[in-house]
């Protein structure tokens, strides 16, 4: 089942907030998101029966495998547009980041490995 950019980014956030603090529940992406409860519940069951999230005892929410691969994938163009946005082109840390969160998404997979490349020959 293919995923769409809401859920990209759902899945970045779950990475995200268990980094930070080891254990999410939906009502943790609704406050990160600043999205409404029945919208992450809906989400959470999409990525539940796509195979990308496990819900456990508690209600704490876990990347299977496959979820984590995507969402760490995610994360990472996250943080190179990020870091090319704001150190190559000086864009804001705002704007970079917002921007970052657009572009991920939509990027070609050549264009991404072009420019993780340069960014890391520029940083060097």
């Amino acid at each position: 089942m293919p995923i769409y950019e809401s859920g990209e980014d759902y899945l970045e956030t779950i990475l995200r907030l268990h980094n930070k603090t080891g254990f999410v529940r939906s009502v943790d992406i609704a406050c990160e998101l600043n999205y409404s409860k029945p919208s992450i519940s809906r989400a959470v069951n999409i990525l539940k029966e796509s195979g990308y999230i496990t819900v456990g005892s508690g209600g704490q929410i876990l990347l299977t495998e496959l979820g984590k691969a995507k969402a760490e994938s995610v994360y990472e163009r996250h943080v190179v547009i990020t870091g090319f946005l704001e150190n190559v082109l000086k864009v804001s840390r705002e704007n970079a980041e917002h921007d970052a969160c657009k572009i991920e998404h939509i990027i070609s997979e050549e264009s991404y490995e072009k420019l993780k490349k340069f960014t890391a020959e520029y940083n060097n």
